[in-house]
């Protein structure tokens, strides 16, 4: 059985203050898609360069951050937040909602798309692999910060069951790390792998819509319900999964439409 290696949340102290390990993890999956960015706009024909590349980031990082701290606030402390506003503020303590950064990034790359006078699917069909970096990168973070821990195991000898003593004295799954796999390196690998090649407009978008929601479905099985909001539906269905569901089915969807377009236009995949 494991034990939770209790880690400082600062990674570098400075007088009072320092620099914590979930910020150091954004910079890092920020740093890994404008690396990314780099490669990919390489490969496209003189359809990127390295100016936009540049926005793209940066319009991304704002859609991050603020999309998904004002996510979180709304769908899982909004009633902290009544009690306490500035609390919203206080990035460094943790707290981001994936799909508040999605939306997040959605809007702000419908203002990238104005400045540069490109399809929008176009532009999420290009960013979307390089978002699973940035996943593992924050699950990395919500590990190292002792947060959002697994359920209890079924079986203790279960290899990878861990003890949070933060928590309570039960061994847990490290749902972090289920996270930081699926969600990060596996779709990482995926998308990579599926845009390689010329796909259908929106099919790529579509195909990291499916694949996270999948995993994250899946490893909410794993995952502690929060606190305050416990199981919403049917006594097992998480907040997770009910924010999920609809990125599942909306993905299908626009993947069907992408092919069935394809086909019926004679478009030639992108």
């Amino acid at each position: 059985m494991l034990t939770y290696p209790k880690i400082d949340p600062v990674a570098i102290h400075i007088g009072n203050g320092g620099i914590h390990w979930y910020g150091l993890m954004y910079l890092c999956g920020f740093a890994a898609g404008y690396g990314l960015a780099l490669l990919r706009a390489r490969r496209s024909n003189g359809a990127w360069n390295a100016d936009m590349i540049g926005d793209l980031v940066f319009y991304v990082a704002l859609g991050v951050i603020l999309g998904g701290r004002l996510g979180y606030v709304l769908f899982y402390g909004f009633d902290r937040f009544v009690s306490d506003p500035l609390w919203a503020l206080k990035l460094w303590e943790g707290g981001m909602s994936f799909h508040g950064g999605l939306l997040g990034v959605t809007v702000a790359m419908g203002v990238f798309t104005r400045q540069y006078n490109k399809n929008w699917f176009d532009v999420m069909d290009f960013v979307a692999p390089l978002v699973p970096p940035g996943i593992l990168f924050g699950r990395l973070g919500n590990f190292i910060g002792g947060e959002l821990w697994g359920r209890p195991v079924v079986n203790p000898d279960y290899p990878l069951a861990m003890v949070f003593p933060h928590v309570d004295l039960l061994p847990r799954h490290p749902s972090q790390l289920y996270e930081a796999a699926l969600e990060g390196l596996l779709l990482f690998a995926l998308l990579w792998w599926y845009s390689s090649k010329p796909r259908p407009r929106m099919a790529v978008a579509s195909l990291f819509l499916v694949g996270y929601g999948v995993a994250r479905f899946v490893v909410e099985f794993f995952r502690q319900p929060d606190a305050d909001k416990g199981f919403i539906f049917f006594d097992w269905m998480t907040m997770g999964q009910l924010l999920t569901a609809p990125m599942i089915l909306g993905g299908l969807l626009l993947m069907l439409l992408a092919y069935n377009r394809a086909r019926a236009t004679g478009v030639p995949a992108r």
